[in-house]
């Protein structure tokens, strides 16, 4: 019998056909797991089931193939044991910080720190959670050279193991609405009772609504946790400085309007002040100088000029 060549030994082995049919195999698996998401991508409009629908075609490829490794190699386990045992502590020592991640993802996953469409702040980054990773959480960044809640075009990647080492800000889980507040100088001998009037009319105008949503979710939070109950409806105060009579105007808005809403109460309060005929007016620092003051400098007779 003709003896076989190093490559026909080679081709003919057990151990390569095997690598050769599980490539095969996984191959298929994830060009289907492609052309999935593509027609989910160019099918579905709606952003949050696509997204979700997206997700679920890669849980479902990668539980295929977990489940194809399982079949093949369940039953050779028994002899790959003592080498994996061995490997096992220096694997763990260089992944250390990949296995913090997954423990972090599981922690997110289960422990309700946050989830896709959030609006968090998350290792010093603040943005809305755009992806949960099995190792990092996508945000879409906001604020630094942008002022205001506003995106600034930057994609941040956050190691989950984050929710470990530092605090999770969550503007959205329980209660979707943040208290905020402006600050109104009025000029001196102003009709205070009058300012007051119009700032708590057009807090109530602007921020109506929000109110009474926000007091559905703050009742829920109260039942919820061990929190004492707090005033929702806009709140108007009053103090003194050397400069000028500051209200202050608090109010609760939802957490992706707070720039909004700060617009639409400074506009509507700088027309209800121009319409006070001077009643009301605004206080400002803002000196300007109209001409230079003139001096008029007399030598008195028998007195020596002063030398140039």
């Amino acid at each position: 019998m003709e003896e076989l060549t190093g490559v026909q030994k080679l081709i003919a082995s057990a151990p390569l056909r095997q690598v050769a049919s599980l490539t095969f195999v996984f191959a298929v698996i994830l060009v289907v797991r492609w052309v999935a998401r593509a027609a989910i991508r160019k099918r579905i409009d709606d952003g949050a089931i696509r997204y979700k629908a997206q997700k679920g075609v890669s849980f479902f490829a990668a539980l295929i193939i977990v489940l194809v490794l399982l079949a093949e190699f369940g039953g050779k386990a028994s002899g790959l044991t003592v080498a994996v045992g061995a490997a096992s502590a220096g694997i763990a020592f260089a992944l250390q910080e990949v296995i913090a991640s997954f423990a972090g993802w599981l922690a997110i996953a289960g422990g309700g720190f946050y989830t896709v469409g959030d609006r968090v702040q998350l290792g010093g980054i603040k943005g809305d959670v755009i992806d949960i990773g099995l190792l990092r959480t996508t945000i879409m960044e906001m604020g630094d050279w942008v002022k205001g809640d506003l995106y600034n075009g930057r994609i941040v990647r956050v190691a989950n193991s984050f929710v470990f080492k530092a605090p999770v800000y969550n503007y959205s889980a329980d209660f979707p609405f943040l208290w905020d507040e402006v600050t109104v100088p009025v000029k001196y001998g102003s009709d205070y009772l009058r300012a007051r009037q119009i700032l708590e009319a057009v807090a109530q105008e602007v921020c109506g609504e929000a109110t009474e949503k926000a007091r559905g979710f703050w009742d829920k939070v109260v039942r919820t946790y061990r929190v004492e109950p707090a005033r929702i409806e806009p709140l108007v105060t009053l103090i003194a400085n050397d400069n000028w009579v500051e209200f202050t105007v608090r109010y609760a808005v939802e957490f992706k309007a707070r720039r909004i809403t700060k617009d639409q109460l400074f506009t509507k309060i700088l027309s209800e002040f121009e319409g006070t005929a001077g009643r009301v007016a605004f206080a400002s620092m803002t000196v300007q100088l109209v001409e230079v003051p003139v001096f008029d400098v007399r030598v008195q007779p028998g007195s020596t000029p002063p030398a140039a």
